[in-house]
């Protein structure tokens, strides 16, 4: 190295960097797989920023990373990538993307999309969609299996109730398909009732599976007796279903206590949620239909059960009253043999019974009389006896009255001589004192302090004092 070597501006530098990179890389480009960090879209210059990513798989630390961008023609492709795929173009996707290399003397190295492979990005969603698959399998043996290609799950396997009222629903707050599953309810023809409580969370991206999970433990921690758990969401593309592909939410679904349905409008792909739960339908309606049609088959055992019971009871009367008109008919016949044999006994037993009847009244027609006398005499005594006592309680009333009187005039004249003695100007005469502190009279010390202003009553003056000394 010379002693003394020729400096260069840093814009030379700059363009010899760019001279060499230009020579190698101006007529290649190259497929890259990478993830999507840091994305900005400016609709106004349809310009896309973004970072392009590697991660190890084993730290998530990142291996690698460059500045990239995408207009004109990358953007149209990144459109219609999103076309394609129902996916956003934004942060925290796996893509495979054209890119070339350019340097810039102000903003350095950086890549530029050219074309994105919407089917890679499809391909990667249905491989970790079925390594989900494998996952639950092999670390949850005792709640999920498959059988001769049916899957299997501790929710699958518990028993509907025989009537759905009470359902808790997951769903969007702001879902068509929510709307769509509550009306298809409420307007069902058969004039079945149903209770639907909301649980509203995020049932599109993948990113927001942890929050639906949490809402299958709110519902399980509620207390609530639900006869179902319903997940609904709308229609949209295989993307928008991420969040049902995910390996938390079908472990939830699988082991839940509570039979879940599913209603998600997908039309092709079946989703883990699908296949963990008890039991799937393509649509929220659907689940509606699903639902009505489930207590409508219970309604029609029991008019089945009601049919049977008319029949059998309409036989069974028949039965009766055929059996009753017999009984009826012997009846009749036997009363009249009794009564033709007993005949003659019966006019015997009235004439005892009028003689003996008219002996009875005689006897007690005498006995009626003599206590009709008793009757009679009985109150005038007792009245007389009465007034006597009478007489005696009132000379004695008047006596403890006047004796009485006599004792209470004497006892308030004491009384009053008391009230004589108590007042504060006799007080005051016998030398005591009153003390006001603040304009009332006060009794105790405590509530006067040193420096304190107080007015001392005595009988023939008020003097002002401040308090010096308090012991």
């Amino acid at each position: 190295m010379s002693a003394n070597p020729q400096p260069i501006r840093l814009s030379q530098l700059s363009l010899k960097i760019k001279e060499v990179l230009d020579n190698s890389f101006r007529s290649v480009s190259f497929w890259v797989m990478a993830d999507i960090t840091n994305h900005l879209f400016k609709s106004a210059t349809n310009y896309h920023y973004f970072e392009l990513v590697e991660k190890d798989t084993a730290t998530n630390n990142i291996l690698a990373k460059f500045s990239t961008k995408s207009w004109g023609s990358g953007a149209q492709k990144i459109k219609n990538f999103e076309e394609i795929t129902g996916q956003k173009f934004s942060n925290n996707i796996q893509v495979l993307v054209n890119v070339i290399i350019e340097f810039h003397p102000m903003y350095g190295l950086q890549l530029q999309v050219m074309d994105i492979d919407p089917n890679f990005t499809l391909g990667m969603i249905e491989k970790q969609r079925r390594e989900n698959i494998r996952l639950l399998l092999a670390q949850n043996p005792t709640f999920i299996g498959v059988e001769n290609g049916v899957y299997w799950t501790k929710n699958k396997r518990l028993k509907l109730p025989v009537v759905i009222q009470h359902i808790a629903v997951i769903s969007s707050g702001s879902s068509a398909g929510l709307e769509d599953f509550k009306h298809t309810l409420g307007k069902n023809e058969h004039g079945f009732k149903f209770k639907v409580d909301d649980y509203f969370t995020q049932v599109q991206g993948d990113n927001h599976a942890d929050k639906m999970r949490q809402k299958l433990i709110d519902v399980f921690t509620s207390g609530i007796q639900y006869d179902v758990v319903v997940i609904t969401r709308g229609g949209g593309s295989d993307t928008d279903f991420l969040i049902f592909d995910n390996y938390s939410v079908g472990q939830a679904i699988a082991k839940f206590p509570i039979p879940i349905i599913t209603g998600i409008g997908h039309q092709k792909n079946t989703t883990i949620a699908d296949l963990m739960a008890h039991t799937s339908t393509n649509a929220p309606t659907k689940t509606a239909e699903f639902i009505i049609a489930h207590n409508k088959r219970f309604e029609e055992i029991l008019v089945q059960f009601q049919q049977k019971i008319v029949i059998k009871a309409q036989q069974l009367l028949s039965v009766r009253n055929k059996q009753l008109n017999d009984v009826n008919s012997r009846i009749k016949e036997e009363a009249r043999v009794v009564i033709s044999m007993n005949k003659d006994l019966l006019v015997k037993y009235n004439q005892v019974i009028t003689g003996q009847t008219k002996t009875v009244l005689f006897n007690k027609k005498s006995l009626l009389q003599s206590i009709s006398q008793k009757i009679c005499t009985k109150p005038v005594i007792i009245v007389s006896q009465q007034l006597s006592e009478v007489e005696n309680l009132d000379k004695n009333i008047q006596s403890y009255t006047k004796m009485y009187l006599k004792n209470a005039k004497g006892y308030l004249g004491h009384l009053e001589k008391i009230i004589k003695m108590s007042r504060p100007e006799k007080i005051l005469e016998m030398g005591f004192a009153m003390v006001k502190h603040k304009g009332k009279l006060v009794s105790s010390a405590s509530k006067i302090d040193l420096n304190d202003d107080v007015t001392i009553i005595m009988k023939d003056a008020e003097m002002s004092a401040t308090i010096k000394t308090k012991k």
